[in-house]
């Protein structure tokens, strides 16, 4: 039984190597994936995320309770379509991963999971249980740990929305298997371990005005009970 699901999930990878879930302009690859110099950060504000380097296949993955403090600080509501164009630029995505706690009882955020399902985003969640207030929230940084390290033979480049410092070792491991890492995150809600390890930072506050939702569009989050699919 073991055999056999070991054996799916080396075929289900083995078909995202070949058939990638979403495809942008194609990018020139190079024959060796390896390392690049981090980028300057001056000038940053005219700068695209991984600007004039070969990023190659891309596979982007958003811790959700970072991004969403992230935006509370930054007085701004993300746009997740703008967000994931914003990420993948002209490279090629593999997939996009967004890791969420849930809670069952909260119609709207479910609507809201459908969405992002529908528009180009692999959603894992994890139950949030009932906590004292001052309890500790859910935490996906296992589950981010091993999905980057697991697809990492089938993408050059990962871009981890996240400030985390426990990530720190897991970009590291991607990083000795030959991919590019770039981090995406507030500066001063990003532990400096993790940008330390990193190819390449971009400060969220470089990149709001791209990625924030425009006052005049509303987005329609259904649930899968009214859907009418």
């Amino acid at each position: 039984m073991i055999l056999n699901n070991f054996n799916k999930t080396t075929n289900e990878y083995k078909e995202l190597k070949e058939k990638p879930h979403w495809q942008g302009r194609p990018a020139i690859k190079t024959s060796v994936k390896g390392r690049d110099i981090k980028k300057p950060q001056e000038n940053i504000n005219d700068m695209n995320i991984g600007d004039d380097l070969n990023r190659g296949r891309v596979a982007i993955f958003i811790d959700g309770l970072n991004l969403f403090h992230a935006a509370l600080q930054l007085g701004i509501e993300i746009d997740y379509v703008k967000l994931l164009c914003r990420l993948t630029q002209t490279s090629r995505l593999l997939r996009a991963f967004f890791y969420t706690g849930v809670d069952a009882s909260k119609e709207k955020q479910q609507g809201f999971l459908l969405w992002m399902r529908r528009n180009g985003y692999r959603v894992v969640t994890k139950d949030i249980l009932a906590v004292p207030e001052n309890g500790k929230k859910p935490n996906l940084n296992v589950e981010i740990a091993v999905d980057m390290i697991t697809l990492a033979p089938y993408y050059d480049t990962a871009v981890l929305v996240s400030g985390d410092g426990d990530l720190a070792y897991a970009v590291n491991a991607v990083s000795r298997l030959g991919s590019r890492v770039e981090v995406i995150g507030l500066q001063g809600m990003t532990s400096d371990n993790l940008i330390d390890v990193a190819d390449y930072f971009m400060d969220f506050d470089n990149i709001k005005q791209y990625i924030q939702k425009d006052s005049n569009i509303g987005y329609s989050y259904r649930t899968s009970s009214s859907s009418q699919y």
